[in-house]
């Protein structure tokens, strides 16, 4: 980012420091959420009802109130969208590995 005036900014440095370590996060919590993934899919394979039809609505309140716990900054409202994503998206991915190519 270049100010109107034509100075260099002097916070971009640390803004690309910033940047970076946010990169870094980044890359850890896609490996967490792969991992995440393929556990869910496991479980999947184990219940007598899978899929969509098998969620537990009780355990995913749980599972976001004690996250909000740890990050309150977001707290259950937040994490509730960001955590609904992530189970949707790991029960579609155990579908598919579940479907024949």
């Amino acid at each position: 980012m270049t100010p109107t005036n034509g100075a260099a900014d002097p916070n971009a440095p640390r803004v690309q420091e910033l940047r970076g370590r946010i990169d870094q996060v980044d890359a850890q919590l896609a490996e967490l959420l792969e991992r995440r993934a393929l556990l869910a899919a496991q479980v999947q394979r184990l219940k007598p009802v899978g899929g969509y039809a098998g969620r537990d609505e009780n355990r995913e309140r749980r599972l976001v109130a004690a996250m909000a716990r740890r990050a309150p900054r977001l707290g259950e409202r937040r994490l509730s969208r960001i955590m609904r994503a992530v189970i949707e998206a790991g029960l579609d991915a155990a579908e598919q590995d579940r479907s024949p190519a």
